[in-house]
């Protein structure tokens, strides 16, 4: 099929799903060219490296959300999480009302007793009241403020979470999920950095692989510099059941890179990390973000921190994954 046929089947297919809401975006095998992995064996270790060899992406996008735009699944997300502020910020607003509208009345009976001497000796009573009214709406002001300030900040968390949990992971040739997905299955650690960080990290990993596909961690590797870490796995009878742990513990991809890249700078700008540091980001069980930092992850903490996900630690502590950040 020439190339002219091939994009006008993609332009078709962006137009019937632009009625939809989202179009993520499609890549067409044009003339051979294609993203591919190439597997180099020896009789001692396999190398894989991801190549991209002149890809042509065609990507469409109908109506996509802004990052500050706040979805009313995040909202509902923040009332289950926190199901009583609501009623606070309620009450402080109508405590302030009241408190106000208690300052106005004892203000005019001021001015009255001010502007009357034979009620001077009421101005003191008036005074302290107009002081109080005064300092309770003061007070249940500066309440509702610091409640409102703690709600936006919680609403842009889970909103980022929210987004976090849209983006794209490849599982294998033929199948590709949310990260949502993996809510209850996996606990996610993102590492983000040049090629050469991503493979030192695979290689400190190895002393833990066990442990680590215990503990349901999976890794995403996501290389910024444009070059596909290189993986070597030892393909010895001896080493085979060990080659297949740490093949699935790196075996996640992610899909529109871009998208992933975005997400990090915003995560990146927020802690006032260096856009070009290496980093990583370990994720819950629930897809909420449980630790990050610069360099390469903390296998070893990881082992002892995070309980098994199978056998009879399963379910009694799924919730020690460690505090939200």
């Amino acid at each position: 099929m020439s190339t002219v046929a091939h994009l006008a089947i993609v332009t078709a297919a962006c137009t019937n799903l632009h009625q939809t809401s989202k179009c993520f975006g499609f890549s067409s095998n044009i003339n051979g060219h294609k993203l591919t992995s190439v597997f180099t064996t020896t009789s001692r270790t396999t190398t894989i490296r991801n190549r991209t060899k002149a890809p042509l992406l065609v990507t469409c996008s109908a109506a996509k959300p802004s990052s500050t735009e706040i979805s009313s699944a995040t909202r509902i997300r923040s009332e289950v999480l926190t199901p009583f502020r609501s009623v606070r910020m309620f009450f402080y607003i109508a405590f302030v009302a009241q408190a106000s509208l208690g300052g106005l009345i004892a203000t005019t009976q001021l001015i009255g007793a001010l502007a009357n001497p034979s009620r001077a000796d009421a101005v003191i009573d008036i005074a302290k009241g107009l002081g109080i009214d005064i300092g309770a709406a003061s007070l249940f002001a500066f309440l509702y403020y610091r409640e409102n300030k703690i709600k936006n900040a919680q609403m842009a968390k889970l909103s980022r979470e929210e987004n976090l949990s849209n983006l794209k992971l490849r599982v294998d040739e033929r199948k590709i999920i949310p990260v949502s997905e993996f809510r209850g299955l996996a606990r996610l650690v993102i590492l983000a950095g040049p090629s050469s960080f991503i493979t030192e990290a695979f290689k400190l990993s190895e002393t833990f692989t066990e442990q680590l596909i215990e503990r349901g961690v999976l890794v995403v590797p996501l290389s910024t510099d444009g070059n596909a870490p290189v993986f070597e796995f030892d393909e010895t009878e001896d080493m085979k059941e060990l080659t297949n742990k740490r093949k699935r513990l790196w075996q996640l991809a992610p899909v529109l890179t871009p998208e992933w890249s975005e997400w990090l700078d915003e995560q990146k700008k927020l802690a006032n990390v260096s856009p070009e540091s290496p980093v990583y980001l370990s994720l819950r069980l629930d897809g909420r973000v449980r630790g990050s930092g610069v360099g390469y992850p903390p296998w070893n903490a990881f082992v002892a921190q995070l309980p098994p996900v199978k056998g009879m630690w399963s379910g009694l502590l799924d919730g020690m994954d460690g505090r939200v950040l």
